[in-house]
Order: structure tokens, then sequence, then C-alpha cells
């Protein structure tokens, strides 16, 4: 990729919305696919009540915004200030309570899962059907929107059109026919987070535009306990965070 490439990708600017001021990609098209696009107000006239509390607005309880869903509410219902990345506020912005729990648990992500990510790891990668795996290095494009795959060769795997992630974990208990499970990415907890499970590996299918079907590739850990394997589990579980955000974004 050419340096004026990446630079195009990776390009902001700031703007000013009536939520607050918040750093943008220049291009839209290089948008970050776990973003929120900012939600419509519900409109004042529209709005006599706090949509929680059901206080009556007046000249002493003045209504407010919550800058992540759009209803209104009383100062009470919707006072903390929280940081809103998915919709890249450059401050912590209003939010009534519901969204406020829901900001700070992504806040995890941004703050912790999403370095790990940028920062990459080192894993065998097996393409398809393939038998021979190849020593890459995995790690999120800065824009966020690529997966970029370095060994012998060069990978790059948008975002958005990967339509399966699933965890290969192990350590299951004893009498267990395989030690190798998928889990799934919905309702199910990172494999290094529940229980005693491992987890081992990435098992990912995607499109490639211009292509028919769906191509498929393994990312597996190192056997071995060293530092590298232990950045590599540290990735697997921050790309499963990483997947449950793009799903729950393509949702909204």
């Amino acid at each position: 990729m050419s340096s004026e490439v990446s630079a195009r990708r990776d390009a902001k600017k700031l703007v000013r919305s009536p939520s607050g001021l918040r750093m943008v990609p220049e291009h839209r098209a290089f948008g970050s696919p776990f973003g929120l696009e900012e939600p419509q107000w519900v409109p004042d006239k529209e709005c006599r009540r706090c949509m929680q509390c059901d206080a009556k607005f007046d000249f002493l309880t003045r209504k407010h915004h919550c800058r992540r869903c759009g209803k209104c509410f009383c100062d009470r219902c919707c006072s903390q200030k929280v940081p809103l990345r998915r919709m890249c506020f450059v401050d912590p912005v209003r939010q009534c309570a519901e969204c406020a729990l829901v900001s700070h648990k992504e806040a995890e992500f941004y703050d912790k899962q999403l370095k790990v990510l940028l920062s990459g790891a080192t894993f065998l990668v097996t393409f398809g059907n393939s038998e021979k795996p190849e020593t890459m290095t995995c790690r999120l494009s800065n824009n966020q929107r690529y997966l970029f795959l370095d060994g012998d060769s060069h990978y790059e795997i948008e975002i958005v059109h990967i339509s399966t992630v699933q965890i290969l974990t192990e350590g299951f208990p004893p009498g267990e026919k395989d030690i190798h499970a998928y889990t799934s990415l919905r309702g199910s907890q990172p494999a290094s987070e529940g229980g005693n499970a491992r987890a081992t590996g990435m098992f990912l299918q995607y499109t490639v535009p211009g292509t028919e079907g769906v191509t498929q590739l393994k990312l597996t850990a190192a056997e071995d306990v060293t530092v590298g394997r232990r950045q590599a589990v540290a990735w697997l579980v921050a790309m499963h965070k990483a997947a449950k955000l793009l799903y729950e974004s393509r949702d909204q």
C-alpha cells in the first residue's frame, strides 16, 4: 500500500454537530466499521415529559437529549457525561443512564482491546483447504477497516466483509472427545474469560469483492508458552469483542 493511499485512509477532520465536536474521517468511505451514526433527536414539541421518570418539563425542569439514543430526559435522568467514541466525540457527552452504562462498557474495548488489535500478533495462518500454514503477523489497520496479514506475502481483509468469527478453544473438562471447539460469536464469553477454556485460534469466513463464494482462513497461536503466545491469545480475545461490536453496528 502506498503512503499516499494510507494517509488518505487515515485522514481526519473536526466537525461540529448539535451534540458536540467530533473527529471524523475526512472521507466517509474510510470510517470505522465499529462506528455509530448520531441519532435523530426526538423533536422538542413532541416531548412534554421526561421519557424515563415522566416528570413534566417547565421553566425549572429543563429537557435534555441523550447524545446516544436521541431521547428526551430531565436533568436527573440524563446528567452523566460519558465518552462516546463510537460516534467520534472529542469530549464526553450527555447520556441517559441506560446509554451511559453501555458506553462505559465499550470504553474498555477502546482503552484496551483496540490497542492490542492495532499492535498485532503472530499466528500460523491457513488459507482455505491448504494443509500448509504460513507464519504471519495479523493486525488491525489504523482506520479499523482492514485486517492486515503480513508474511512472505501481504493480504488485506475488509472488516465489513467478514461474515463469521469463531474462537477455537482448548481446556474443556477431562473426558471430552474433542479438546478443540468453536465458540459461537453471540451469547458467549471470549474463550479466555469464561471457565477453564483457553483460546488457541480463530476461524474466519469472509467475502472478497468481485468474486463468488466465501473464503475462509484459520489463525492458530504458537504451541510454546512464550510472550508471543500470550500476545496472540490477547489478540484473539480482543478480536472476539471487536466482532461483537461489529454485529451491533450492523443491527443499528
